[in-house]
């Protein structure tokens, strides 16, 4: 039963619980769909990004978050597309490291921009941040995100270093005949760098060109891999997201497992998405969504309206994905980029 709560946002002591009795205290709010890349499995290499007047402002990307952190969520990464290409994205990184009960303020990226903007991030409150990289080959690099330049990534880590965040983090997406003979190099490199590395099973979102059960890697596959070549700790050390990490003895590196094929994380679903467009995705594989932006809109100074919106949420939220690799259509239409990565 969903009670009456009040305008305040700054008061309001509800907390946002599904039908299944999880607390959703963490978003990941996308602010484009824009990106300089146009990595294979995340979007076709002739996109049509969104008009503007589709796209919430960073206003409202504000307000949103305010209103969530009200309703007890203590973790917000921003993502994209890569959400450094948006105009004045500065700005709502600064809004949001100002708010009062949110624990972190985290970042996911492709690096692209990093060189020049880590620092400013660093002080606007960013504690976190992830890195794409999918390869140490120039080429392959180049042929996976069709038009990245790995140096300028590798350049963009070293001042994220530099930059001082609490933790810096590697995600790499394995694709059978890709990249999945980089596994060692790419755990290697993280030793080297100090930081952490998490890989990710593909996921069957968008319509790419190649079927996923063909470049499926099972992330159980690479652990044993890994196993047979590092000292690897098992911990229950936890970001607040799906991964579940091993330490490498001796190294200040720690491996996560994002495995939604392999390893069903949906019984402890503590997140929601929300696109630039302002669609509150209640879970990543499924279609049910809360459509956020007519009320950010319609109700400029009252939040209550898009509170409500929120707490019902909760009742439609699913108890997990079905992702199936078997299919020969994708379980999911949209491309990440489209839902945030």
């Amino acid at each position: 039963m969903i009670e009456k709560v009040p305008n305040s946002t700054e008061v309001n002591p509800h907390k946002l619980i599904d039908q299944f009795g999880r607390q959703v205290d963490y978003i990941r709010l996308s602010i484009t769909d824009r990106c300089d890349f146009r990595c294979i499995y995340c979007m076709s290499e002739d996109m049509t990004f969104l008009p503007r007047d589709e796209v919430l402002s960073l206003e409202e990307c504000a307000r949103l978050v305010k209103v969530f952190v009200g309703l007890g969520v203590s973790k917000v990464r921003i993502t994209g597309g890569e959400p450094l290409v948006r105009k004045n994205a500065l700005w709502l990184f600064k809004e949001i490291g100002k708010l009062k009960n949110l624990n972190e303020l985290v970042l996911t990226t492709n690096g692209s921009q990093l060189e020049k903007k880590a620092h400013d991030l660093k002080n606007a409150g960013v504690k976190r941040i992830n890195i794409s990289l999918d390869s140490l080959d120039a080429t392959r690099f180049k042929n996976i995100t069709r038009t990245g330049e790995l140096d300028k990534v590798l350049r963009g880590i070293q001042a994220a270093k530099l930059a001082g965040f609490n933790s810096i983090k590697l995600n790499t997406v394995l694709m059978r005949g890709f990249n999945d003979d980089e596994i060692l190099p790419l755990v290697n490199f993280a030793i080297q760098q100090a930081i952490d590395i998490s890989f990710i099973e593909e996921m069957p979102l968008g319509d790419v060109n190649h079927t996923r059960e063909s470049t499926f890697v099972s992330n159980a596959d690479t652990l044993k891999l890994l196993q047979s070549k590092h000292s690897l700790i098992s911990s229950a050390e936890t970001t607040g997201g799906p991964a579940r990490y091993w330490r490498v003895a001796n190294t200040q590196t720690k491996i996560g497992f994002i495995s939604p094929h392999s390893h069903n994380f949906c019984e402890s679903c503590n997140r929601v998405r929300i696109t630039c467009k302002g669609e509150l995705y209640l879970c990543l594989g499924q279609e049910d969504k809360i459509e956020l932006m007519p009320l950010l809109r319609a109700h400029p100074n009252d939040d209550q309206p898009l509170i409500t919106a929120i707490l019902n949420s909760m009742a439609v939220k699913p108890k997990g994905h079905d992702f199936d690799l078997r299919r020969a259509e994708p379980s999911i239409i949209r491309f990440m980029s489209h839902t945030g990565g």
